[in-house]
């Protein structure tokens, strides 16, 4: 599957799903004064950057140390994938992907640039866009930047946009979103499977 610039924007946005965490997100800054709120989400959105980077141009090596291979790589991206369409569509009980929705003090690391916006899907998939096409690494990083930087507009008016478009809009969209990423999961994974079978023959 060639995947273009647009959709591997777009594949992004999805997979760190940033209207789908505002009501995390704002749990996680409750304990913070509404003055550092947005340094705290410029230096957690920097972070999550960094370390999806760090995936992106480190990748060929990981998986070489790891003697893994790219089919491997695509169909694990697209089983990680699914789970978290379905955990889209069929959120559990309680919403919050940590455990806990009680934060103390103010965030660094965790949970916010990890794993909320750098969580596993979304490491696995600039891991596996960088080895796949390392050609187009300069795509894969504005795709990426893209990502962060709509990312981090959404988290600076997080508390507009809840009041603006509701609980239930936002859930609406996290729905909707969830639905697209199982498609882009399933043919990830049609793909990977296509792709290891042709090499016998």
């Amino acid at each position: 599957m060639q995947t273009s610039f647009i959709s591997a924007t777009v594949l992004l946005i999805l997979i760190t799903d940033p209207l789908g965490n505002i009501p995390l997100f704002i749990s996680a800054l409750k304990q913070v004064k509404p003055e550092r709120r947005k340094k705290v989400v410029y230096r957690e959105c920097l972070i999550a950057f960094l370390v999806l980077l760090t995936f992106m141009f480190f990748g060929r090596n990981f998986l070489d140390v790891m003697h893994l291979t790219d089919q491997s790589m695509q169909v694990a991206g697209g089983v990680i994938l699914f789970l978290i369409a379905l955990k889209m569509i069929f959120p559990s009980e309680g919403g919050s992907v940590f455990g806990s929705d009680k934060m103390h003090g103010e965030p660094f690391i965790v949970p916010i640039a990890i794993p909320l916006i750098a969580g596993p899907s979304a490491m696995a998939t600039v891991l596996l866009m960088s080895t796949r096409e390392p050609s187009r690494m300069l795509e894969w990083i504005g795709a990426l930047t893209i990502c962060m930087l709509v990312t981090t507009v959404v988290f600076l008016f997080s508390g507009r946009l809840q009041k603006l478009l509701g609980e239930q809009a936002i859930t609406a969209l996290e729905r909707l979103m969830g639905l697209v990423l199982t498609a882009i999961s399933i043919e990830m994974l049609l793909g990977g499977v296509a792709s290891y079978i042709r090499q016998f023959h």
